[in-house]
């Protein structure tokens, strides 16, 4: 019963264990379903799963026909040009990222999109090139090609055999992180992007563009820089670049320097001004422009023996099997780059799709980009994600949907059919500045660190040691790295939990941490312990040791001490030295000497046990005055509630631990209450036949404030101060007086609690 009274409320029940709860309100009996009921409701079929189904494998099926065409088709068309134009330019620029010619480029910028477009449920991410995921896939490319590690560059030697073994590296590993997304998204096991959380995807992210950076300075610069892929990799190519900066190109190194400085201003304006901009001003298109007529006009190449694009091949060229013998050996790099493309591109899909209200599906996106991945692979493309820059432009361009990203296909398309040939004069030292210019976002990534020290020390920790290990190790063992210590920061959060004594705040049925605040009331001989924590094997020795500092004392030690006297008081007994008086044990000697050591070599095992005094005539007070000689600690807690209501499971290891610690408390006449439990755990500990004659179920109680009452009124029966004939006609309620103590109050609801 609940009475409202202004902002406050009365709650009138009856105080309740686990075990009354479920009597009272008849507990429903639910059975589990088994792996069996999981296999026939896979398999069964209908015509409504088919069509969800059917709509699930193709979205396009459910869009395209409410696809409204005046008001979303021209915003479309101007999203897809645009879109289309910083397309053709980053697919070339990234190419440089996986050391294959320029023109491979655009296929990795035309048939994923193809496919996205069908398949795809995001309405606004710009599928292709990522330079984080060209220069992983690039790292491979100069591993496995072993002339990539000669003095001079392949690229500029026109060397056609490893060029041709650096595109089928490139195209195999595209086709193998093509498989292993396309398998997790039929397998349904889309949900692996949650152990890449924020801090590591900005951490890495950041390390990638500081890759990106360093590796486009042989364009920039126009030196002949041996490839590394190792370790320390990046440091190598530094020491290598600075070691013959004397033979840079000087037009090369203007050309980038005018066009980065452009880029950024005007990219900062675009930024600063795009409330006002009806669109952003496609720089990358105007200075690629500029950049290929002026190299072309005043013939660059010959006259500043610059690099440029070179011969683009006009269509498409035939599709290649992949080679199976190298999936061998990039399977883990096939691996890292399927789960950061697809991360990276969820992350900013799913930013659009709560921004536009509408769902996306993890699981058809993995099927979606895997299939791009693997047209884009054999066709001689690289592996796809989404750019940030690139999906912003089609965003803030008016994009609506899907169409907009296959238009921009078609933009693609004419360069590579028609007009590729146009692009031959432009510099590579241009895509390159074009591609640092895409890299401000990612670098900007830096100012993370202050912010995340100020809101969680563990994320920057994971920032930080992300950032350094893709930075040393290379970002293929640098995401490995990372994954992993972030996964012990979890193991660490909950090996090492902040446990807390909790007591009772403004007299009601709210417990906190009586550190926290001042008007605190802790009953007498009740200590309330909270685990803010999952209990399993690794953590269940460090709750043990601070619920043994919560309660002042080690229940084991206090449990041996108590065998050991009972040995001492049955000889005592023996020999008649021992007179049990109202008054408590008296010894009728003055000095006894019992030696030490024949107790302390009895076996450990016979000081564990309960302590059993049946035996003996008279009852030990192990709180009150004992006999000469004989020491025993006392114990001024008689009651300990644990409140499990942040514990969401418990291993078999913290099961026997938690038991063996319930157990030396319960022998040592400390009454133990186990609070907040969920009724699966409950389940759990009854299956793995937790419960016996010492610890049973009946310790569970609904809440902190039902096991209190249950222990003050369990108190007071014991120590009533009412004459029996009071006791017959009424029943005790507890509240918490003004004055921190205890008054009793007549209670018109029988065994109910008024708060």
């Amino acid at each position: 019963m609940i009475e409202p009274i202004g902002n406050q409320y009365i709650v009138a029940r009856p105080v309740y264990s686990k075990n009354a709860f479920r009597e009272h309100h008849q507990k429903k009996y639910r059975p589990h379903k088994t792996f069996l009921d999981h296999l026939k409701e896979c398999f069964s079929c209908s015509s409504q799963k088919a069509k969800r189904i059917a709509f699930s494998l193709f979205p396009i099926a459910s869009w395209l026909p409410a696809y409204r065409i005046k008001e979303w088709l021209l915003s479309d068309i101007v999203s897809g040009i645009s879109t289309g134009l910083v397309a053709v330019l980053q697919g070339l620029a990234f190419a440089l990222l996986v050391n294959i010619p320029p023109s491979y480029g655009l296929y990795a910028a035309f048939f994923p999109v193809i496919i996205y477009f069908f398949l795809g449920t995001s309405k606004h991410i710009s599928v292709g090139p990522f330079p984080v995921l060209s220069m992983m896939v690039g790292a491979v490319v100069m591993r496995l090609v072993p002339e990539a590690n000669e003095a001079t560059d392949s690229l500029l030697t026109n060397d056609t055999e490893v060029v041709d073994q650096k595109v089928m590296v490139a195209a195999t590993v595209t086709v193998l992180s093509g498989i292993i997304q396309l398998a997790m998204g039929a397998l349904q096991i889309g949900f692996v992007v949650i152990y890449l959380s924020d801090s590591l995807i900005s951490g890495f992210t950041t390390a990638a563009a500081i890759h990106v950076l360093v590796s486009q300075l042989k364009f920039i610069l126009q030196l002949s820089v041996p490839a590394h892929s190792d370790p320390f990799s990046i440091f190598k190519v530094l020491q290598s670049i600075f070691s013959q900066i004397e033979k840079t190109n000087i037009a090369d190194l203007v050309t980038s320097l005018i066009i980065l400085l452009i880029v950024f201003v005007v990219k900062e304006i675009n930024q600063r001004y795009k409330a006002k901009l009806p669109v952003p001003i496609p720089i990358e298109l105007i200075m690629t422009v500029i950049a290929t007529g002026v190299s072309y006009g005043f013939d660059f190449k010959n006259r500043f023996n610059v690099a440029v694009v070179g011969k683009m091949q006009s269509g498409f060229q035939f599709p290649i099997a992949p080679n199976v013998t190298i999936f061998q050996e990039t399977i883990g790099d096939g691996f890292a780059i399927a789960i950061v493309g697809f991360a990276v591109a969820f992350s900013v899909a799913s930013v659009y799709s709560l921004k536009y209200d509408y769902p996306i599906d993890g699981n058809q996106e993995l099927i979606a980009f895997g299939l791009g991945n693997l047209f884009s692979g054999f066709f001689k493309g690289f592996a796809s994600s989404t750019a940030l820059s690139r999906s912003g432009v089609q965003e803030s361009t008016g994009g609506k949907t899907q169409i907009a990203g296959l238009l921009s296909a078609i933009i693609v398309l004419i360069v590579i059919v028609a007009i590729g040939f146009l692009l031959e004069p432009l510099q590579k030292s241009v895509l390159a500045a074009l591609a640092l210019g895409n890299l401000k976002g990612m670098l900007m990534q830096f100012a993370e660190i202050g912010r995340l020290w100020r809101k969680d020390k563990y994320d920057c920790f994971i920032w930080i040691v992300t950032f350094i290990c893709a930075i040393v190790l290379g970002l293929g063992l640098g995401l490995a790295a990372s994954v992993a210590f972030q996964l012990l920061t979890i193991v660490f959060r909950t090996q090492f939990p902040k446990c807390s004594t909790l007591a009772n705040i403004g007299r009601s049925n709210i417990y906190k941490n009586k550190k926290d605040y001042n008007d605190m009331y802790e009953p007498e001989g009740v200590k309330i312990f909270r685990c803010p924590s999952p209990i399993y094997f690794a953590n269940i020795g460090f709750f043990k040791q601070k619920l043994t500092d919560a309660v002042g004392f080690s229940p084991l030690r206090i449990l041996r001490k108590r065998n050991k006297a009972l040995k001492k008081i049955r000889k005592l007994q023996k020999k008649g030295l021992l007179q049990a008086t109202p008054k408590g044990l008296i010894c009728t000697v003055n000095d006894i000497k019992d030696s030490e050591e024949e107790l302390d070599n009895n076996q450990i095992e016979e000081l564990d046990r309960p302590i059993n005094a049946t035996d003996l005539p008279f009852h030990i007070d192990w709180n009150g005055d004992l006999p000469l000689n004989i020491m025993v600690p006392k114990v001024s807690v008689h009651s300990l509630i644990l409140d499990f209501s942040a514990v969401s499971f418990l291993d078999i290891s913290s099961m026997r631990g938690l038991k063996t610690i319930l157990q030396e408390f319960i022998r040592i006449q400390v009454d133990v209450y186990i609070v907040g439990t969920d009724d699966d755990l409950l389940e759990k500990l009854s299956r793995c036949e937790f419960f016996d004659d010492e610890v049973n179920d009946s310790i569970f109680f609904l809440t902190i404030h039902d096991a209190v009452l249950h222990i003050l009124m369990k108190k007071d029966d014991s120590t009533s101060k009412f004459s029996p004939s009071q006791e017959k006609e009424m029943k005790q309620d507890f509240t918490i007086n003004t004055n921190g103590g205890l008054r009793n109050r007549e209670c018109q609801i029988p065994v109910e609690t008024k708060f």
